[in-house]
């Protein structure tokens, strides 16, 4: 795969390496590699999930998570 000028991974396609490279499209990753829109939807999950989920839902996490982080030690 071709590599930016920070080594970065950059798309294959060469329509859009050029488009990039002119400045007519912003550059889709991120600093540390990952897609942009992936972060961006990946932000909004977390809340989503947090307002749908019940609240005897989250009761059963919670003590899932507590049960597991006691039976460690």
């Amino acid at each position: 795969m071709p590599r930016g000028p920070k080594a970065e991974k950059r798309p294959v396609d060469a329509i859009m390496i050029g488009r990039i490279a002119t400045g007519e499209i912003d550059d889709l990753t991120t600093a540390d590699g990952k897609n942009a829109a992936a972060v961006a939807l990946g932000r909004l999950g977390g809340k989503a999930r947090a307002e749908s989920t019940t609240a005897k839902r989250r009761k059963e996490i919670a003590k899932k998570a507590a049960a597991s982080r006691w039976s460690k030690s």
